[in-house]
Parts: C-alpha cells; sequence; structure tokens
C-alpha cells in the first residue's frame, strides 16, 4: 500500500503562485511515476503534469511554461509549482502515484481556487 498526503491548496488571485506538496509513504521504493491530476466541477479528471523516478517529465499543454513539477526521490515527496495562474486553473488537485504492477494510488485532493 502506499498513502499519498496532499498540501498547499488554497485562494489565490489570477496570476498568483502556489506550491503544492505530495508526501509518499508505505511501500514507496515500489512506486514508478508520481503526478498530479485536477478535476473542475462538471468536468473529467485530467492529468496535469507527471514525472518519472529518473526525472522525465510530462505536462499537459494548458500548463507547459507554468507550471513545474520535481520530485525528491530520497524524501518520496513531489512538488508541483504553479506560477501565472489562471481562474481555469481552479479545481481538485490530486496527487498520483503509480506501482510498479501499474495500479495507480490517489490522495484526498486539496481545492486550488483562483480568483480573478
Amino acid at each position: 500500500q502506499v498513502r499519498l498526503v496532499e498540501s498547499g491548496g488554497g485562494l489565490v488571485q489570477a496570476g498568483g503562485s502556489l506550491r503544492l506538496s505530495c508526501a509518499a509513504s508505505g511501500l514507496t521504493f515500489s512506486i514508478d511515476a508520481m503526478g498530479w491530476y485536477r478535476q473542475a466541477p462538471g468536468k473529467q479528471r485530467e492529468l496535469v503534469a507527471s514525472i518519472r523516478p529518473g526525472g522525465t517529465t510530462n505536462y499537459a499543454d494548458s500548463v507547459k511554461g507554468r507550471f513545474t513539477i520535481s520530485r525528491d526521490n530520497a524524501k518520496n515527496i513531489v512538488y508541483l509549482q504553479m506560477n501565472s495562474l489562471k481562474p481555469e486553473d481552479t479545481a481538485v488537485y490530486y496527487c498520483s502515484a503509480v506501482h510498479n504492477s501499474g495500479l495507480p494510488y490517489w490522495g484526498q485532493g486539496t481545492q486550488v481556487t483562483v480568483s480573478s
């Protein structure tokens, strides 16, 4: 089992910044990719960014150039630095971790609200 705990969400004005953190515990040696997803009201959950253990990253087109994902493998923490936030970034952000077997784990989610 892998447990994920997110922190860092909140309310920010458009143009502002937030940094999300996700701490993994449990069978962390079995984790492959980690990432962040988000789900806005009435919309499907979508990938925001992901990162492999070696550092390879992947971003949604909508956040490229504004968001940066990073990972501390020693501490089993993944971060999402969000700059130049827009109202359309408002959503619940979920941390995810993929087990080597392909099984996904999810955090409880953290709300990010960007006011215009």
